[in-house]
This record gives structure tokens, C-alpha cells and sequence, in this order.
């Protein structure tokens, strides 16, 4: 009995171990309340979740083996596509990709690029990056990376990207053809901290009225800071009035918006606040200081403007503070937090709503788990005319809210501007749109600024190379370039829209050589809602 006991107790042991081995880990991962049960004579833990239950189960007992991480993957995928559609899971493998969107940098090669005819062509380099230190430039065309061919179909701006960025340090090694030789050169660049811009462009748009322009193109980390330079270099520059162009700006951290905001508002004005189930009541304030809060204000908005660019535009049109103009903006009111998993990989939940000063939540209506009709909106709105008429547009909600001077405004999607400035039509005609739509415009732009680099590149303010271009005549090279691909204008077509053609390639021609910088100036000179801002600021 005595040896019996002398055998009983270690094993009474080694299972009050193993018991306190399990429940440490579940403490410390927080799932204490998951079951223990004793298994073929192994502890085991009960799953918490039938999803987990299915996951173990699969792993266990399938008839073949199965990567139960991609099946996770695309299991979370398919569970929160049934919620809101700004809810998100991020894989691991693309989680660095996503973050370096709003991030202040990234580890790359410092290029921009394009894809034409399945080939990655460079349209800029950055200054100062890894690229231009090795002798990359403009024009040149990437037909290897690492020994591999890397032309052909499936060529996407997201395998471009994959591959060329990487961690910093780390060498890549591309295969490169340039115009006037037929020999493939071959650079090795060492990876290096590449900046994101948020700032596009910012200039003296009209300097007998003293207007500045700022093109923001989205808020991250850096936002803030170069927004307050570029205004700052702009006021040393005589700007006295300013256009802040939030078009197409999809938002980003609400943060930046938030502290843009502050710059141009009284102490005590509202910002932003917002509020959800779990999520305590969360207002922002302007603090009073800010460097900008007499001068007059117009923000450009459109169907594109989304998230943080509403918050920035209404809380200028709820303090009445600026003047809105353009088109009713995207309609996101959804504020999401990212939680990051231990393997790397996030999910990025709406935990709020957000709400402008006078109480509006802007979030368009939508139906959980219907995606598809929530990414149709815009198209629905186009076919409706609110793209091109402000009797067009139909707010869900009928509420009236007052701004601070009492100027009645409406919610229920999206911002809508004070002056509503329809999309432009005056060049609309079959061949105007079909060489738009298909990017042929963009084509022969930088195919026509490839070939002609060397004499284009002489010119250094895009005034004198875009009289270059207007002296250049080559709109009959442009239709025998479209019309090798089957499209030829017929008979009026190509006078109706000639004025806009022409101003639009020769902008892409000027941004092939001259960048952002030159590109911006001259594109919206001729825009009619910045003319529309610019008059606004005149009076």
C-alpha cells in the first residue's frame, strides 16, 4: 500500500504543476474563463468560441493537412465583412503596407511610379533617396528585380509596391531600360527611410488678391506639421487669404485634423466630438492659439472627401469659419481604432461615431454586412445628377442643425458645401470621355514627355514649359496616337473638347518633368471650383 502511495503522489504532482502551468498562461493571456478537461490523459483547454472549436478541429481531424492560418485569415475576413463597412481585418502579411499609408515614412527606393502596357515605368524620383544616389531617373522603365522578369500581366500597384519596399538596409537589385540605349542597366539600391507627403502642392495662386493654395492629399503623422509650413512659407510669400483643397483626401488620423483645425478657431470652439457604445464621450476643443484665426478661409470638398476631411470641413462651416465649396462630400462618420493581433496581423473596429459641432453625424446610411451597396453610393449619386445639380442631392435626415451664427445645416451623409459647384461638362462628349476613362491621356502624356525629356528638361518654371508645349501643336500626334487603338473623334468632337484636352495633357506633361510642383500651378488655374474659391476670396 506503502509503494503505492510512493507512486501515486508524483504523478497527483506533476498534474497540479501542469494545472498551474495552464491556468498561469490563461491568466496571462486573459482567458481565465476558459474549461479545462483531461483528454486521452492530457490536459486540455476548451475552446472559447465555436469559431476556435472549428479551427482546432479542422487542424485535428481533417481528412488532409490544412494551413489553419490562412483559414483564420480568411474566416475574420468573412466574420466582419458583416458589420459596418469601415470595419476591417488586416492580414500580417499586409499590415506594414497599410500602416506606412499614414505613417511618417517607409523603408523603400524613393520612386513614383506608373504601369503602362504591363511594365512599371518611374515617373519621379525622390530627391535625396536611395534611387537618385545610384543614378535612376526619370523615365526609366523596370523590366527586372533581382534577376526575374517583372513585366507582364498581373503587374499591380500592390505587387510593385510589395516589392520594392522592404526593411531598411536591405539591397534590390532592378533591371532598368532607358530611352537611347539598348543596353539593360543594372542598379543595386540599399533600401532607405523614404518620407509621405501629405502636402501636395502649396502656391501663390493669385497674388493681386495675396491667395494661397494648400493641396492636402491626407492626414498621418506628418500632416500637421507640413500643413503649418506650407501656410507659414506662404504668409512669408504675401498670402493674406487661403484655399485649403481637401478634394479627393480619403481622411486619415483624426488627431491631424483636429490640430489643423485648431489653427484656424476661437478658444472654446468645437472641433469634433465623438461617442459610441463602449466609447466614452470624446470632445476636442480649440485651445485659443492658433496662428490663422482672422484670415479668410475657403475649403474645396468633393464626392471623395471622406473622414477626417469632413471633420476639418465641418467644423469650419458649424463655427462659421470658412466657406465651403464644391461637391457633397463621402459621407464617413465612422471613427475605427486598430487593434494589433500577437501574430502581426489587426483588426481595425469601429468603436464611434463622430459628430460635428452642431451635432451632425455625417455618416451616410448603410446596411451591416452589405458592402456592395454601400460602394455603389457614388455611382448612385452620379446617376442621380447630384454630381451636377445641388436639387439632386436627398438627405436621409431632414433634422435642421444651426451653426454658431445660426445658418441652418443638414446631416444624414455627408458635408454639403455653401456654394455647390458642379462637375464640369463643357468638354463632355464620347471621344473626351473615352480617352479619359481609359487613361490615354495620362499615356500620351508620358510617353510624349519620355520621348522629348532632354529638351523638356531645360525648362524650370512650368510657365515657360507650358508655352513650349502650347507652341509644340502636338494634338494631331495625340489623335494618331488614340486613333492606333481604334478611337477617332468624329465630326465636332474634337473642338468641343479641345480646350480641356489640351490643358490636361499638357499638366501631365509638366508633372513628368517638373513633378507636383509644376503640375499643381498649372491644373488649377483653369479648375472651376478653385475659380469659384478665388472669386469668393475676392470680394
Amino acid at each position: 500500500m506503502e509503494k503505492a502511495k510512493k507512486y501515486i503522489f508524483p504523478a497527483v504532482a506533476v498534474i497540479c504543476v501542469l494545472m498551474g502551468f495552464m491556468i498561469g498562461e490563461a491568466v496571462s493571456n486573459k482567458v481565465n474563463a476558459q474549461r479545462f478537461y483531461i483528454q486521452n490523459g492530457q490536459l486540455m483547454v476548451a475552446p472559447s468560441s465555436k469559431i476556435e472549436q472549428t479551427l482546432q478541429l479542422l487542424e485535428r481531424a481533417y481528412v488532409d493537412s490544412l494551413d489553419v492560418d490562412s483559414l483564420t485569415d480568411v474566416a475574420l475576413m468573412e466574420l466582419i465583412e458583416q458589420l459596418d463597412p469601415h470595419s476591417s481585418y488586416i492580414p500580417k502579411k499586409d499590415i506594414e503596407l497599410v500602416n506606412s499609408e499614414l505613417a511618417g515614412s517607409f523603408s523603400g527606393i524613393g520612386v513614383q511610379f506608373t504601369i503602362q502596357n504591363d511594365t512599371v515605368n518611374i515617373v519621379d524620383v525622390i530627391s535625396g533617396g536611395p534611387s537618385e544616389h545610384v543614378g535612376v531617373m526619370p523615365g526609366d522603365k523596370i523590366v527586372e528585380v533581382n534577376d526575374s522578369v517583372f513585366t507582364g500581366k498581373g503587374m499591380t500597384n500592390e505587387r510593385v509596391m510589395h516589392t520594392l519596399r522592404g526593411p531598411k538596409g536591405t539591397e534590390v537589385t532592378l533591371g532598368i531600360r532607358r530611352s537611347g540605349t539598348n543596353e539593360l542597366l543594372r542598379f543595386t539600391i540599399v533600401r532607405g527611410d523614404i518620407p509621405v507627403h501629405s502636402v501636395d502642392a502649396h502656391f501663390i495662386i493669385e497674388a493681386k488678391k495675396k491667395i494661397g493654395f494648400v493641396r492636402v492629399n491626407k492626414f498621418g503623422e506628418t500632416t500637421y506639421n507640413e500643413f503649418i509650413s506650407a501656410l507659414a512659407e506662404l504668409r512669408s510669400e504675401g498670402a493674406e487669404q487661403f484655399i485649403v483643397d481637401l478634394r479627393s483626401n480619403g481622411g486619415g488620423f483624426m488627431m491631424s485634423a483636429e490640430r489643423m483645425a485648431n489653427e484656424f478657431l476661437d478658444y472654446g470652439d468645437m472641433i469634433v466630438y465623438a461617442k459610441g457604445r463602449a466609447y466614452p464621450l470624446d470632445e476636442s476643443r480649440a485651445n485659443g492659439l492658433g496662428r490663422f484665426k482672422d484670415v479668410p478661409l475657403v475649403v474645396l470638398i468633393d464626392n471623395f472627401s471622406a473622414s477626417a476631411s469632413e471633420i476639418f470641413a465641418g467644423a469650419m462651416q458649424d463655427n462659421d469659419r470658412g466657406t465651403i465649396i464644391g461637391q457633397r462630400s463621402f459621407g464617413k462618420g465612422l471613427v475605427q481604432q486598430q487593434i494589433p493581433y500577437a501574430d502581426g496581423s489587426a483588426l481595425r473596429l469601429t468603436v464611434a461615431r463622430y459628430y460635428t459641432p452642431s451635432g451632425r453625424c455625417i455618416q451616410k446610411p448603410y446596411t451591416m454586412g452589405d458592402n456592395e451597396a454601400y460602394a455603389k453610393d457614388l455611382m448612385d449619386r452620379y446617376d442621380n445628377g447630384e454630381f451636377f445639380s445641388a436639387d439632386s442631392i436627398h438627405y436621409k435626415d431632414t433634422t435642421v442643425y444651426k451653426t454658431k451664427k445660426g445658418r441652418s445645416v443638414y446631416g444624414g451623409g455627408g458635408i454639403m458645401p455653401d456654394i455647390f459647384v458642379a462637375r464640369d461638362t463643357s468638354a463632355n462628349c464620347p471621344f473626351y470621355n473615352i480617352v479619359w476613362n481609359r487613361g490615354y491621356t495620362y499615356q500620351f502624356a508620358y510617353s510624349y514627355a519620355d520621348r522629348h525629356r532632354k529638351e523638356l528638361s531645360r525648362y524650370t518654371d512650368w510657365q515657360k514649359l507650358e508655352q513650349h508645349l502650347l507652341a509644340a501643336n502636338w494634338l494631331p500626334e495625340f489623335v494618331r496616337f488614340v486613333g492606333e487603338k481604334d478611337v477617332k473623334p468624329k465630326e465636332g468632337e474634337l473642338d468641343k473638347c479641345r480646350k480641356e484636352l489640351i490643358r490636361i495633357v499638357n499638366a501631365y506633361i509638366v508633372r513628368d518633368i517638373l513633378g507636383d510642383k509644376g503640375f499643381y500651378p498649372l491644373y488649377e488655374r483653369d479648375d472651376e471650383t478653385t475659380l469659384r474659391a478665388v472669386e469668393e476670396l475676392s470680394k
